[in-house]
């Protein structure tokens, strides 16, 4: 064989990608793993925005609707961990990181105010239910099933997002940079949970 031909038989050996069961199953793996990250991520938020506000005079209400937000948000996340289960994928590596994340994001923005813990959520939020709306449009025909549910979780998810507009998060101290921030880095994390 002649160095051409090595060469050309080298890269026929070279499998590409190609459409079919293994892509739906992989792709499907990338959702649940990237949903099941940002819910437990969001549970985290809340959870952390709530022990810096609970019990401070004044807050009650605000420490309320945290303790409904969070709620809600751990009935995603069992869900996902479930479906994880079902679909044995495992969920993304980066779960401390995420966790340490959105602990220190949701502590942070309590600490500067109330109305920059809703800035947080109606950053995440957006990124999040603007997430869900691309993948029920995604697995409608597929999943109508699962459609379904992420459509049930966007519907939650914008509910908390106007309820921070609601409730003042477009006049928290730097309001534009910090949504901005926020909103970066939900993006980046969304990528980063598909993949790893």
């Amino acid at each position: 064989m002649t160095e051409a031909s090595d060469t050309v038989a080298a890269a026929r050996r070279i499998p590409l990608p190609r459409p079919g069961v293994g892509q739906t199953r992989a792709r499907m793996a990338e959702m649940l793993r990237v949903d099941h990250a940002g819910e437990f991520a969001a549970v985290h938020i809340y959870r952390a925005q709530r022990a810096v506000l609970e019990g401070r005079k004044g807050k009650a209400a605000i420490a309320a609707d945290l303790t409904e937000m969070e709620g809600h948000e751990a009935v995603h996340l069992a869900r996902f961990e479930a479906l994880l289960t079902e679909n044995r994928v495992r969920p993304t590596a980066m779960i401390p990181l995420w966790k340490l994340a959105a602990t220190a994001l949701g502590a942070g923005t309590a600490l500067i105010s109330e109305k920059a813990a809703h800035a947080c959520t109606e950053a995440v939020e957006s990124v999040i239910e603007q997430h869900y709306a691309d993948q029920i449009e995604e697995v409608r025909d597929r999943d109508p099933e699962l459609a379904a549910e992420l459509t049930k979780f966007r519907e939650e998810e914008l509910a908390h997002h106007d309820h921070a507009i609601a409730h003042g998060s477009r006049e928290a101290p730097g309001y534009r940079l910090l949504s901005s921030v926020i909103k970066v880095g939900c993006k980046a994390a969304i990528k980063i949970s598909e993949r790893i």
